[in-house]
């Protein structure tokens, strides 16, 4: 076979193609037309969050503030996450502190009351604004719309209201912050300035989180006011670092409430990050839909000249005597001598029409367009759409399903919060209470784990709304019935109450009603015709739409 008749065969055997597996003719492919122009990055934490930190919380105070929908996210998840506030229910594990079980009750009602005398009043506010349940919700609300809130702990005086000298002072997230201003921290290797070093000490501060070079939290920079503020007369912007954590004890100094979601994250990124465009989106649009129906609300009337156009007064006006052209360009009538109002009979002069602007074009897409947005927002903030909107317009079963998703996601964030914020301050209390008298914990101060079995706490906040209060009431009872719960617990999260006070105001009120002579029924039979004629609200339901 010649030469030529070989490279002629070898052009024609092609090789078969490399074809790459898993994500590559995915998400991954670089061939695909939607694909090959997306090229996105994950970099550091400091890259992703710390260097947009900044814009981010100004936007996102903007639509929590300017923006109705912004606004809702953050009321909603405050009202049912903290609400009036998480309220302290002691629980020590009696056996291993060798208590009895009535021993760790009296302990444990005692330590509640005491803690109110403390959380109850405003001394316990460094501003002495707020007692300690206002300032969860400034603190919840805070870390939502800017990514994180700070508390510092603080002393004073004992005063005639409370005898503990433990103060909480609540910080604006902005001032946590690098100190000496974005100038002196831009080098070429940090352009944005997010992260410089002390030079004391070489560790790094990020964003005014002062952590070593191994990435263990140090301290704090606090500034005495918001960086760039020209309200504030302070003078000069001043930094203080603060020791993350006390030399001698161990326990914190400064809290920061924030949900970290990565790894290597020192600021928290606020809750409206993810929709931001969207809510800033949705805004324009209702803005310009409102200003188009408040034109289409307004009634326009014109007056027009219905003369022919070829008349000698038109083509010759001034050869024939026709009115200068001093008043060419007036209206064709006075409309201040004509009225719009019922039964109005107004005479028009010869040659004059009336005309108007046909208002009827409204927009018939909005509402569902509108709706298709705002459950878009709702699922990427983790509420449903009927929660966030406060509108519970489809069945019952589709509102309750509702409502227990919305209590999941509010009840994890509680848990997150009440680990952050509530339970660190119970413990600085504790520990105060325990250093002055005012409540007994032997081994307290001499064994870490007694310590923690002390400090043991639940903290129960607002419940979710009931739609069925008899079949939510049935449920708790089964479940106490079959020991998966205790009726300690289903009082405090059905009602927010205490079990022993209520079954104490329910012997004191039947005892009453006995000495008065009254006969007011049996509340058990009571409850169990309720439950007859009310019956399930599924049923009810189903029972109208047949008979409809």
């Amino acid at each position: 076979m010649s030469k030529r008749r070989r490279k002629v065969l070898k052009s024609r055997i092609r090789s078969p193609a490399v074809r790459n597996s898993g994500y590559s003719d995915g998400g991954a492919s670089w061939q695909k037309d939607a694909l090959r122009s997306w090229h996105p990055l994950r970099l550091s934490s400091k890259s992703d969050i710390d260097a947009n930190l900044t814009t981010l919380r100004n936007r996102a105070a903007d639509q929590a503030t300017n923006t109705p929908l912004g606004s809702a996210a953050i009321v909603t998840s405050t009202m049912h996450a903290v609400g009036a506030g998480l309220r302290l229910f002691p629980r020590i594990p009696y056996k291993l502190l060798g208590l009895t079980a009535d021993e760790a009750r009296d302990w444990e009602r005692n330590t509640t009351r005491e803690f109110r005398l403390w959380a109850e009043s405003k001394e316990c506010d460094w501003r002495r604004r707020n007692n300690f349940y206002d300032l969860q919700s400034i603190a919840y609300a805070t870390y939502l719309t800017d990514g994180d809130s700070f508390a510092l702990f603080r002393r004073a005086n004992p005063s005639y209201i409370t005898s503990y000298t433990l103060r909480i002072q609540l910080l604006e997230a902005n001032r946590v912050s690098n100190p000496l201003g974005p100038a002196a921290m831009y080098s070429e290797a940090n352009a944005w300035g997010i992260e410089q070093l002390n030079p004391d000490n070489g560790n790094h501060i990020i964003n005014g989180v002062e952590v070593t070079p191994d990435g263990r939290l140090e301290a704090y920079w606090v500034s005495n006011k918001v960086p760039g503020d020209l309200v504030d007369i302070d003078g000069a912007t001043n930094w203080t670092r603060i020791e993350a954590f006390g030399s001698c004890t161990g326990l914190p100094n400064m809290l920061q409430v924030c949900h970290d979601i990565r790894a290597e994250q020192y600021r928290g990124v606020p809750y409206l990050a993810p929709v931001l465009e969207n809510l800033k989106q949705i805004g324009r649009y209702c803005n310009a839909e409102l200003t188009a129906a408040i034109i289409r609300s307004f009634l326009s009337i014109f007056f027009t000249n219905t003369q022919a156009s070829n008349s000698l007064d038109n083509i010759l006006p001034s050869a024939y005597g026709a009115p200068d052209d001093d008043h060419a360009g007036e209206p064709v009538v006075d409309a201040a001598q004509y009225k719009l109002g019922p039964g109005q009979l107004n005479s028009l002069p010869k040659g004059v029409d009336v005309k108007t602007v046909d208002s009827s074009n409204a927009q018939i897409a909005y509402d569902s367009y509108m709706t298709h947005l705002e459950k878009s927002v709702a699922a990427s903030l983790n509420i449903p759409y009927e929660v966030l909107l406060k509108c519970f317009s489809s069945s019952y079963s589709a509102s309750r399903g509702a409502l227990l998703q919305a209590q999941d996601e509010f009840k994890t964030r509680r848990r997150w919060f009440a680990a952050d914020f509530c339970q660190p301050i119970y413990e600085q209390w504790l520990m105060e209470a325990v250093a002055t008298g005012r409540i007994s914990c032997p081994g307290f101060f001499t064994d870490p784990v007694k310590r923690r079995a002390w400090c043991s706490a639940d903290w129960f906040g607002p419940t979710m709304s009931i739609l069925d209060p008899i079949k939510d009431v049935n449920g708790a009872a089964l479940r106490v019935k079959y020991g998966l719960t205790t009726r300690e617990r289903e009082a405090a999260e059905m009602t927010g109450s205490d079990l022993e006070e209520n079954l104490e105001q329910i012997a004191y009120e039947q005892a009453l009603i006995k000495n008065l002579g009254l006969d007011i029924g049996n509340p058990e039979v009571l409850a169990g015709s309720s439950l007859t004629q009310e019956g399930d609200g599924e049923e009810n339901e189903k029972s109208s739409a047949k008979q409809t």
